[in-house]
């Protein structure tokens, strides 16, 4: 059985959707969570009760992950009270959809400095203590529209493209450390993103996935499991796609 007790997991945007199932599940295995969130201070704190209903450790902490001396604030705090870390996972993200033609850019600057601009503010402000350790796991979750592009998400496919280049590119950079690098790039997910999308596209969606319906959250947690997990140690720079086979 995986176990990861006396590990400390970073996850960010762990409120809800994706992150909030890889909190959970990875505590349900021992580890110490540290999450962050950005508005939804209720739902971060009904998680963080969850949590350590669970027996484990929990550090809720508000952070703009747009915001550079922010992450900076956060890696500051986090080290203060966990000396090592063990899992990073680059969960937080936008969605903000529109045909290019109509696409305001405030909405393409406000998803590529979310998505992309914050895995690199977060992952540069850890990656330092990783590699004096010689030692950890970094998830960064894409997406499927990351892989094969999806119409009126230019915005969306350029930033979780742009996480699938970060992962090859840091995980070839980090490997003489011990240190492995990968990326889950999920289909659609029963999750509060898939919930904005109109139902006549949903209905149409499903009938193009081989296993005929949409994933779960749990589902992504438990992939980024056996990616943080002593069973991946030889799997480092890979994209693993959780979509049902959509994007075979």
């Amino acid at each position: 059985m995986r176990d990861f007790q006396g590990k400390t997991i970073i996850i960010t945007g762990g409120s809800r959707g994706i992150g909030k199932a890889c909190c959970l599940e990875f505590a349900k295995l021992g580890g110490s969570i540290v999450f962050t969130y950005n508005k939804s201070k209720q739902e971060a704190e009904q998680l963080t009760d969850e949590i350590k209903l669970l027996g484990v450790g929990c550090l809720m902490l508000q952070v703009d992950i747009k915001d550079f001396n922010q992450c900076q604030q956060f890696a500051e705090t986090v080290l203060e009270k966990f000396p090592k870390i063990d899992i990073l996972i680059n969960n937080a993200g936008i969605i903000k959809d529109s045909a290019l033609l109509i696409m305001q850019q405030k909405d393409w600057l406000d998803v590529i400095d979310t998505n992309l601009n914050g895995t690199f503010n977060v992952t540069r402000n850890f990656i330092t203590t990783f590699m004096k350790q010689k030692s950890g796991s970094i998830i960064n979750i894409s997406s499927l529209s990351g892989v094969i592009g999806l119409p009126r998400q230019t915005n969306y496919s350029a930033s979780k493209g742009g996480i699938i280049s970060f992962t090859k590119a840091l995980a070839k950079e980090v490997a003489a450390f011990n240190i492995r690098v990968n990326c889950i790039a999920p289909g659609f997910i029963e999750t509060d993103m898939l919930k904005d999308l109109k139902e006549e596209y949903l209905s149409k969606a499903v009938t193009q996935i081989p296993l005929q319906r949409f994933g779960t959250a749990e589902e992504v947690a438990k992939t980024a499991l056996f990616l943080a997990s002593d069973e991946a140690n030889y799997i480092t720079g890979q994209i693993i796609k959780v979509d049902g086979g959509l994007g075979m």
